[in-house]
């Protein structure tokens, strides 16, 4: 993911938001680099429920200029961004509309070329590859992990399951190589993260 981040650092020089798996309007994953004073602006007013980009990013996927959205923007968020340096961009979105990845990037001195264009697609299309959660944990697996995870030592949750201490630690085993974790601990930090406790 890193290698991903720091390409955008340099195609983006008046910084960018990356929002990477978004379910349920949360991302398993979010970074921003724009300006301090544009995030504490945008957070105090809420704007991400405001945002026309946001609005793009999660109706499409594909790749386009800010300067060729043409959805409303009533609150004027696009006119406050550009106060902050933040005059030309592009966004990216990819991903099931259920896990969506967007991408916004910007710059104060032209629009981004088709080629950086380009590349910030592909950057945003790494980013979702390299963060997809894993789907396939069975309801088996989840339910182990979520007995650990509230507590339960493996012969109570064994006992809770109706199942051998054997048949429980097997499932975590599973969960954790499923995630690819190496603890248990980890694995069950992973499945909260993925949303899948």
């Amino acid at each position: 993911m890193v290698r991903y981040l720091q390409r955008l650092d340099e195609l983006a020089p008046a910084g960018y938001t990356v929002g990477v798996h978004i379910r349920f309007a949360s991302p398993l994953y979010l970074k921003s680099t724009y300006p301090q004073d544009w995030q504490d602006v945008y957070a105090a007013n809420n704007y991400s429920l405001r945002d026309p980009l946001v609005f793009w990013g999660i109706s499409k996927a594909g790749k386009t200029r800010w300067s060729d959205i043409s959805l409303p923007d009533p609150f004027g968020v696009m006119d406050k961004a550009a106060q902050h340096g933040l005059i030309y961009g592009v966004v990216v979105s990819c991903g099931k509309i259920t896990s969506r990845t967007i991408v916004g990037a910007a710059r104060s001195d032209r629009e981004f070329t088709d080629t950086e264009l380009d590349d910030i697609e592909e950057i945003a299309r790494g980013l979702h590859e390299v963060a997809e959660p894993p789907e396939d944990l069975t309801p088996a697996m989840i339910e182990a992990l979520r007995l650990v995870g509230d507590g339960f030592r493996h012969t109570a949750a064994a006992a809770e399951l109706g199942i051998s201490e054997s048949a429980l630690k097997a499932r975590l085993s599973s969960a954790r190589e499923r995630l690819g974790a190496k603890t248990t601990a980890e694995a069950l930090r992973m499945a909260r993260e993925y949303r899948l406790l």
